[in-house]
């Protein structure tokens, strides 16, 4: 499971409404495809890996994939039953910020019918709509 390694904050501030587009990370900058993010949300560390899986299991040996986003935000949460009040709960899980147009997975070295497929499967493991990329070729 993708976690940092340490964080200068253990619980950071929730900040629900993610505003505005991404403003970086947002064209193809290592392989031929990607999966681009159309709206915003958290996108948790397990999807993230769900993703990932799925996408790895398509290229079998040939082709290769980049996961551009990283969970770097703590999510917090209090235990099941507890009543309100006594502070903020333990962190329990880490999500990605993801804002409409930031890339999230790309693949090289596949056909365009293979990478379609690999990244439709994936995007059906995601709280998000999504859409196809390719990369102009001059």
């Amino acid at each position: 499971m993708l976690m940092p390694k340490r964080v200068k904050y253990r619980k950071p501030h929730s900040h629900p409404r993610i505003k505005g587009p991404a403003k970086r990370g947002v064209s193809l900058a290592f392989g031929e495809f990607g999966l681009k993010a159309l709206e915003p949300k958290w996108v948790t560390a397990r999807q993230i890996e769900a993703s990932r899986v799925t996408i790895s299991r398509h290229l079998k040996k040939g082709g290769k994939l980049w996961v551009r986003i990283f969970p770097d935000k703590a999510i917090t949460k209090h235990p099941a039953e507890t009543r309100m009040g006594k502070g903020k709960g333990a962190p329990d899980h880490w999500a990605a910020v993801v804002r409409p147009g930031r890339m999230l997975f790309e693949v090289g070295g596949l056909t365009l019918d293979e990478a379609k497929k690999a990244l439709k499967m994936a995007s059906y493991k995601l709280p998000i709509l999504t859409k196809f990329v390719v990369r102009e070729h001059i």
